[in-house]
């Protein structure tokens, strides 16, 4: 039994019970006894360990990020961050899907190694990775010593273009159960890895790429183990228009006919519901749906952003009763620069500065995130919990005035003043650096990965062409 004390810290965000709700506490002790935090208040008058000095410092619980895909979209940097194809309502899914190469198992790693340095760098001790099975995926997390959310992807239907206004579907059921049988088997070893820190979420992937019985026993699968269920849904409109051609209904009212949203269920991105201005469907009652059936969404901006696409009220799923979490669904890898992010875009989208506040933003990306995986342990400042724990240095120019540290964190300073993060109680990053991933030798092999990606694109695209030509450079070259 070790103990780790962190005394007389100049703030912290901590858990008030009673109120469920963050709150500021100045010049108190936090400590940790192994991977729990043991107390969180002034005078700590135990024995311990280790004692660190938190003048200087703010102390709070790391960030839960419960929807990334980090073993590939790091690959895609210098590709995707302003790649759209217009008749396909500016979206780059479909085309980039079918055009890049990612099943390189030594490509997927140096890119979750990227992925995750970058993670912990901006706070987060738990993420949720949406990733195809693949060799070493759970090694690299077990050598991070990040939380990690494994879901293994399947589904069984995949996109196929033959041109730019279209979107096929090559459907193969088999395939989708043999995926899922894949998936429930990862997931059900992952519980006895050694390192404690890895769990299971099942994952079906995309509503318009998996029949209606994979989905339902894909939930009922999850709810047997007791873990979460994600699924992408209204991440597009090309998915919507499918939906409505097969269906009738928005993608999110299938979801709910269907009988798989529920408390257990968090729904990727359900950025474009009924009343979304890119829809304008007739009905008004997604996001009431989403409401009623308790499911927790995943709110990601950036890639939406980068295609020009918002989620038009950030406060107004919150205030519906939505468990409204944050994810980084695109690299850069950074929940510090989303948080922003998703304030900013709330306010342009709804016109309305008071349609978010920043404690409302960091309560998703903590308490709510922690409440979608299921695990109420997690995201909270409060004896009892898990020591994942974040040091941030309220001395950082950056961070400077500090009259408001959490203010100064999000719109100021974000990563660049992280200085420690513990995850289970280990220190996992000292002084803003990551001690257990070489984040230098990972990019440099990600470059290189990069490279024989690019170099097959001619043979994937339905058109032939080159990276490239699918995705020029900023500049030509001279």
């Amino acid at each position: 039994m070790t103990t780790t004390l962190i005394k007389n810290a100049d703030w912290a965000i901590a858990w008030e019970d009673g109120a469920k709700r963050h709150v500021y506490r100045k010049g108190i002790d936090v400590a940790f006894t192994d991977d729990a935090i043991m107390h969180v208040g002034p005078g700590f008058a135990g024995a311990a360990d280790m004692t660190i000095d938190g003048r200087g410092r703010m102390v709070m619980p790391g960030l839960v990020n419960i929807h990334a895909h980090p073993s590939h979209e790091p690959v895609y940097r210098g590709i995707r961050e302003e790649h759209g194809v217009p008749n396909m309502y500016m979206s780059s899914l479909y085309e980039r899907s079918q055009a890049f190469d990612i099943s390189d198992p030594g490509l997927r790693r140096a890119s979750l190694e990227v992925a995750l340095c970058e993670l912990l760098k901006s706070g987060v001790t738990a993420v949720c990775d949406i990733s195809p099975i693949y060799d070493g995926w759970a090694d690299v997390f077990a050598k991070s010593g990040m939380r990690g959310f494994l879901a293994p992807g399947y589904a069984s239907a995949r996109w196929k273009l033959s041109d730019d206004r279209s979107l096929g579907f090559d459907w193969d059921e088999a395939r989708g159960r043999k995926g899922m049988e894949a998936a429930l088997a990862f997931i059900d070893g992952l519980a006895k890895h050694p390192s404690g820190l890895l769990s299971g979420v099942v994952s079906p992937m995309q509503i318009e790429n998996c029949s209606d019985d994979l989905l339902r026993d894909s939930l009922a699968a999850a709810n047997d183990r007791k873990i979460p269920f994600t699924l992408h849904v209204a991440q597009g409109v090309l998915e919507h228009l499918e939906m409505v051609k097969r269906h009738g209904v928005t993608p999110i009212r299938h979801a709910r006919d269907l009988g798989i949203l529920g408390p257990t269920s968090v729904i990727g991105h359900a950025i474009l519901p009924d009343t979304h201005s890119w829809i304008r469907w007739w009905t008004k009652d997604d996001i009431h749906s989403l409401a009623d059936a308790g499911c927790s969404v995943a709110h990601c901006p950036t890639p939406f952003a980068r295609y020009g696409i918002l989620m038009e009220s950030f406060g107004d799923y919150v205030r519906a009763g939505i468990n409204l979490g944050i994810g980084t669904d695109v690299s850069p890898h950074n929940m510090l620069e989303e948080i922003r992010k998703a304030g900013t875009f709330a306010r342009i989208a709804s016109r309305d500065i008071n349609n978010v506040s920043s404690g409302m933003l960091f309560h998703a990306a903590t308490a709510a995130g922690a409440k979608a995986l299921m695990r109420d342990d997690l995201g909270k400042l409060k004896p009892g919990a898990k020591a994942d724990i974040v040091l941030v240095d309220v001395t950082h120019p950056d961070m400077m005035p500090a009259r408001d540290p959490l203010r100064s964190l999000i719109f100021h300073a974000a990563d660049r003043a992280v200085k420690d993060v513990y995850v289970a109680g280990r220190r996992i990053v000292a002084d803003g650096d990551v001690t257990t991933l070489d984040h230098a030798g990972a990019a440099a092999r990600l470059a290189e990965a990069q490279a024989r990606m690019m170099a097959g694109t001619p043979r994937r695209d339905y058109r032939g062409r080159s990276a490239d030509e699918i995705a020029p450079l900023t500049l030509p070259i001279l």
